[in-house]
């Protein structure tokens, strides 16, 4: 306790000596710039002895403001406020004028209205310096909260009682596998959550599995809403509509969002008193910052950029983040240049905006998104979920088991502590739900390794001209149309694709599970119609040796899983641990079944190959981490839940009483959430028929 005193009083004195500096360099400044300023005497002074002079001035303009001001302001309470508007100026001028003269020999000097004017640039800056470095600690972050929190609980008369049921945040740390968290805690990157893991009292641990899809339109979809029904991949072309939907744009996410309510009829997790922050979907919360599907709707309350406005109306904030943002941009610069001069491999280009985007996805949206659930559990909301997508971007560009990453699930730790100890303050108890959507594998990018795309490879496939040099396949960021949303630039809902012929093939990317669909042919294509138009196809990525498998409809056998050397397994006879199948764990074979199922299916799905001697896939885009399909960590988030609440394995228990060996889908986790809530809180309600499907 001693030692933390200390330690605490240290940092306070650290903050007063850098804000004097500012403070100093600042008086400085405006002495070589205004006219009638003067820090020297009439003779002129040496430069050290003139930074003495500041130094002076500044310390005793600080003193003064502390000590004097407080006094000022009580004394003119009385004032009308249009004249002590006026009078602050005067008065700030007027003490400035005092520290002046408390310099030795008289070498400050300054006009009245010279005064002012310095006066107010001196206490914008040690204001700013001040806030900058307080709002850093954690602890200071804490308090002031706290006591925001407390003026609104006298303000709405509802007390400090913590009676009541308690409320639930559940926290997604995107991207994280189950594995990473549990090598970040057991290696000091993560203590908090060590801690929660190591108390008697305190969280469990254990992996989910997720769908083919691994990624996060269909587990948070899933998870929100209940069911991710018809999400093949991250992006999948439509043929009746023509256009591609993609997971992370807005329109695309409200329909997503529109089709599970629909096939629900259930407004989805947090529909009692809940929050949505940062999320791809509502989850049919009445309270929504950043939420992607919301995006595409207009109106009051409706904007996925009211978030940032309401966290940077704070000044305090706005330096916080701003700070923090320029060092993550220049982290980021720093740490590519290092891998570059390194050589090391895999790596991928980070250039560009790219610095900007990493910025915004783990400083900007994360405290935006942890003061949106801080203000929640200070408003004591039933249920909060909030999405914080900082590892997943960072591990897509310089990999998953990288330093980089590791430094990204240190700070997230640290914002994970804060809302644990602001939990302590909150008006009703917490208990605090962590898990993640899906993993990430690393490895090295299909047109890396093999020098071609994907397309490359269908479009040699078909007997179609291929470009001389591979071109690069964009690679899917929610922090990129995230970053367009909140500047206000359009981010296109599906979007519609373009091709010198009917004929020819759509091949899209999903992290290491490609779609092909042939907009031509009605429906889904089968193996034959295949075969008779490009002979050569099918065999060509079935024998490449980036591929793993494929899954096509053949009209004789039914759906088959296609793979190298001739093999073809009709899809009910598939079966894990042999054949194509052979190195992509348990459940495999029942994921690709199901998604097979899906009315937008691909005309042809392909998932790359998959080394388990190194965990390594070859993403079809341009990252070094990746998920959407099956092979590694990717398909292996975790879920960590306060000892208090039901083990999920018995809240999905079936009416036959057979308990589950392992806790599937990312609709088997929604069961398990809304079971946890309604242990509290009653039963979740849910849309009748006729309220509208899309309310959020």
């Amino acid at each position: 306790m001693g030692d933390r005193r200390w330690r605490r009083a240290g940092a306070a004195l650290m903050r007063v000596i850098a804000v004097w500096a500012v403070s100093t360099l600042t008086m400085l400044a405006l002495a070589g710039i205004l006219p009638d300023f003067r820090l020297q005497s009439a003779d002129g002074d040496s430069i050290t002895k003139t930074a003495f002079t500041a130094a002076w001035g500044a310390g005793a303009f600080g003193l003064l403001s502390a000590l004097v001001w407080p006094v000022l302001v009580r004394a003119l309470l009385i004032v009308p406020a249009l004249v002590l508007g006026a009078l602050v100026f005067f008065l700030n001028g007027s003490l400035l004028l005092i520290a002046l003269r408390l310099i030795p020999d008289g070498r400050g000097a300054a006009a009245p209205e010279t005064a002012v004017a310095v006066a107010a640039v001196m206490s914008a800056v040690a204001s700013a310096t001040s806030t900058a470095l307080a709002v850093r600690d954690d602890n200071a972050y804490r308090r002031r909260l706290s006591r925001l929190a407390d003026r609104r609980r006298r303000r709405t008369g509802t007390g400090d009682a913590r009676g009541g049921p308690p409320g639930t945040v559940f926290i997604q740390l995107d991207g994280v596998g189950h594995d990473a968290l549990v090598a970040a805690a057991a290696g000091g990157v993560m203590p908090t959550v060590a801690h929660w893991l190591a108390e008697p009292e305190g969280h469990r641990l254990m992996p989910w599995r997720t769908d083919w899809s691994s990624q996060t339109g269909a587990s948070q979809l899933g998870i929100l809403h209940g069911t991710n029904h018809d999400v093949p991949a991250f992006r999948w072309y439509e043929k009746e509509t023509g256009l591609v939907m993609v997971s992370s744009k807005p329109a695309s996410a409200l329909e997503l969002q529109r089709r599970a309510i629909t096939r629900t009829r259930d407004g989805g997790l947090l529909t009692l008193d809940g929050a949505s922050r940062g999320n791809l979907f509502s989850g049919g919360a009445a309270q929504l910052a950043l939420v992607l599907s919301m995006a595409a709707r207009l109106g009051k309350g409706r904007r996925s950029r009211a978030g940032y406005f309401a966290y940077f109306s704070d000044p305090a904030n706005a330096v916080r983040t701003a700070g923090s943002f320029a060092a993550e941009v220049c982290r980021e610069i720093a740490q590519s240049t290092r891998s570059r001069l390194r050589k090391e491999t895999p790596r991928i280009k980070r250039g560009g905006l790219y610095p900007f985007i990493r910025a915004f996805a783990t400083v900007v949206e994360r405290d935006v998104v942890v003061a949106a659930v801080i203000g929640d559990m200070f408003a004591g909301r039933t249920a909060v979920y909030a999405d914080l997508v900082a590892y997943d971007e960072v591990a897509h560009h310089s990999g998953p088991r990288s330093r980089d990453a590791e430094k990204v699930l240190a700070r997230l730790d640290r914002a994970l502590a804060l809302i644990t100890k602001v939990a302590e303050q909150a008006p009703r108890t917490y208990r605090i739900v962590l898990l993640s959507d899906h993993g990430q594998s690393p490895g090295d990018t299909f047109a890396g390794v093999y020098g071609l795309t994907l397309k490359d490879l269908v479009r040699a496939g078909s007997g179609l001209p291929v470009p001389r040099r591979a071109q690069r396949t964009r690679s899917a960021s929610e922090a990129r149309d995230a970053v367009r949303i909140a500047l206000h630039r359009p981010v296109a809902g599906g979007q519609e694709e373009h091709v010198a012929k009917p004929s020819d093939p759509i091949v899209l990317a999903s992290g290491n599970l490609g779609l092909i669909s042939f907009p031509d042919i009605e429906g889904r294509a089968s193996q034959e119609q295949l075969e008779r138009r490009h002979p050569a196809l099918l065999s060509t990525l079935a024998n490449h040796p980036g591929i793993g498998f494929l899954l096509v409809r053949s009209e004789r056998h039914g759906s088959v899983v296609l793979a190298r050397d001739g093999v073809r397994v009709p899809l009910a006879e598939l079966a894990d641990g042999e054949g194509p199948l052979a190195v992509y764990g348990p459940g495999a074979a029942d994921a690709i079944r199901r998604t097979d199922t899906f009315p937008h299916v691909a005309d042809v799905m392909v998932n790359s190959m998959y080394d388990p001697a190194t965990g390594t896939v070859h993403a079809f885009e341009e990252q070094i981490g990746s998920h959407g399909g099956l092979g590694g960590d990717q398909s292996r988030p975790f879920l960590l839940w306060p000892r208090t609440l039901t083990d999920p394995l018995d809240a999905v228990t079936g009416e036959d009483g057979k308990r589950p060996d392992e806790l599937v889908g990312a609709e088997a986790v929604h069961r398990v959430l809304r079971r946890w809530l309604q242990e509290a809180s009653g039963p979740q309600v849910p849309v009748t028929s006729d309220e509208e499907p899309g309310r959020a």
